[in-house]
Parts: structure tokens; C-alpha cells; sequence
């Protein structure tokens, strides 16, 4: 489990990154045999983007890999996934999604298991606050944002 935090604080610090840079709060990043290959956050407000949310961004930065390189991977995110991060990590078949929390939004979970991908959720405090914080400072946008995945 240790691992699993060392990595998913490096998505807490892209979370942060794109919190600073006026979006919204949630990073990710992709490691392959302990090794990060890529990292990103939601870049939908900083880049008038429909589809650039922290997973998207973080697969899109790692650039092409080999398909047989994504079986070997784990994506870390600091909040589940949704539909269309969900159809990414299907579609590269990267076998294990580590999530940060699950409360503020639960994607298609079932059908990523049902997939074969195994999930972990290590249901931090540190990422619930963050989306927290910025819920209620922007709720607008949030809602915006929600009114589109949910």
C-alpha cells in the first residue's frame, strides 16, 4: 500500500497543479513497473476543453506507448473515473485503476471490474477535501461540469 500512496500523491500534486492554474482539482498519473510515464490534470476550464480531464490529459502527456506497455500499467487518479476515462483505460487495457475517493463522483466502477480491471480505492481525506473545497467555492462550475458525466 505504501506504493499506492507514493504515487497517488504524486496525482494529489497534479490535482493541486490544476487547482492553481484555475481548474478543477483532480490529477492523475500512469506508472509502469514503478515508474512514472505520464501525469496530468483536468484542463477543461484552462483550455475551453470538452475532453481534458485529469485521466484524458495524463495518457494524452505520456504519449504512445506500445500496447503491450499499457497491460503492464496502473493509472492513479485521484477521483474515479468516468465513463469516458473509463472507455480510455478499457480501450489501452490497463489492468489496475488506484482512485483516490469515490464520494464526490463514482464512475462506472462496476463496469470496469466487470472488464477485468481491478480497482483500488484508498478513500483518502486529502483528495474528498480538495474536491470539497472547490465545490463549494465554485459550485457553478462543478454543477456544470457534473451535469455532463452524470
Amino acid at each position: 500500500m505504501e506504493k499506492h500512496h507514493k504515487f497517488m500523491n504524486e496525482a494529489i500534486i497534479e490535482a493541486k497543479k490544476g487547482l492553481d492554474e484555475g481548474g478543477i482539482p483532480i490529477g492523475a498519473v500512469l506508472v509502469k513497473n514503478g515508474k512514472i510515464m505520464g501525469r496530468g490534470h483536468n484542463r477543461l476550464l484552462q483550455k475551453n476543453s470538452s475532453i481534458l480531464h485529469g485521466e484524458m490529459d495524463c495518457i494524452e502527456n505520456t504519449g504512445k506507448l506500445k500496447g503491450e506497455d499499457y497491460k503492464h500499467c496502473v493509472l492513479y487518479t485521484t477521483l474515479s473515473p468516468c465513463e469516458m476515462c473509463s472507455g480510455v483505460i478499457l480501450l489501452y487495457k490497463i489492468p489496475k485503476v488506484v482512485m483516490g475517493e469515490n464520494e464526490t463522483l463514482k464512475g462506472p466502477e462496476d463496469y470496469l471490474i466487470e472488464n477485468g480491471v481491478e480497482l483500488i480505492n484508498l478513500d483518502l481525506k486529502e483528495c474528498k477535501n480538495i474536491m470539497k473545497e472547490f465545490i463549494k467555492k465554485n459550485p457553478e462550475v462543478w454543477n456544470a461540469e457534473i451535469e455532463r458525466v452524470v
